[in-house]
């Protein structure tokens, strides 16, 4: 799903022309296309969250657009979470990560491990302090019902290409059934990776119980923005 930049301007609340400097200056992913910039949201997205730039509410309206989409909280207790899962590099964490998502019977395993693996090569998924979100770029890969997000815990941090150079702990395995379930799901992960409480719980390694309280806390907030609690516009 591709944006111009007054599309992501209006998604981080920020001007066209900030937008411009970050394409320029910071390495957010577009293409340029006969003179206009072009981005893909799911890119953004990861941009921004290894940015750290705030994220306007405006983006999950746009993505429920009337319709009642799952939340991450849900795709976070079908797909589960995982501590002390064992790898010693970037693949074998992919196939870990692959090996916990509860997929269904008629799934291809190793076509989803080469796919994400691939995936990797374009680019790492790696946003940071530790935290990776392997995702396919095209959500439709598996027929899944429902998006599903499993989050593991490795035992020994590996390496991971991440853009601040920290090895890699914990990974959110994410498929979804459709584009915009995904971009939904993942847009809510973006937005909780940047709540402190969330974050934290995160970081330490919290219980799923905790995990799952904190994704639920932070979607509540969503459905309920306080006022006063919009992203600051920067110029």
């Amino acid at each position: 799903m591709e944006l111009r930049i007054r599309d992501a301007a209006k998604l981080f609340s920020v001007s066209e022309s900030k937008i411009r400097q970050w394409i320029q200056d910071n390495g957010l992913p577009a293409q340029e296309v006969r003179g206009q910039y072009r981005l893909n949201r799911a890119e953004l997205l990861e941009w921004a969250t290894a940015h750290h730039i705030p994220l306007s509410s405006e983006i999950f309206a746009e993505l429920k657009n009337g319709a009642t989409l799952p939340g991450l909280a849900a795709a976070l207790e079908v797909g589960g979470v995982f501590h002390n899962v064992i790898a010693s590099d970037r693949e074998s964490a992919l196939r870990a990560v692959v090996k916990n998502l509860p997929l269904p019977e008629d799934a291809d395993p190793e076509f989803l491990f080469e796919v994400l693996l691939a995936r990797e090569s374009v680019g790492s998924t790696g946003i940071g302090d530790g935290i990776a979100i392997p995702h396919v770029r095209n959500p439709v890969v598996l027929h899944v019902n429902q998006p599903i997000v499993s989050l593991c815990f490795l035992n020994t941090p590996v390496d991971f290409g991440a853009i601040d150079g920290k090895p890699v702990f914990a990974l959110f395995g994410l498929i979804s059934p459709t584009v915009r379930i995904h971009l939904h799901v993942l847009s809510r992960l973006a937005y909780g990776l940047q709540d402190p409480g969330f974050k934290a719980a995160v970081v330490r390694k919290a219980t799923a119980a905790e995990i799952l309280n904190e994704a639920r806390r932070v979607e509540a907030a969503i459905q309920r923005p306080a006022v006063g609690n919009s992203p600051k516009q920067q110029q």
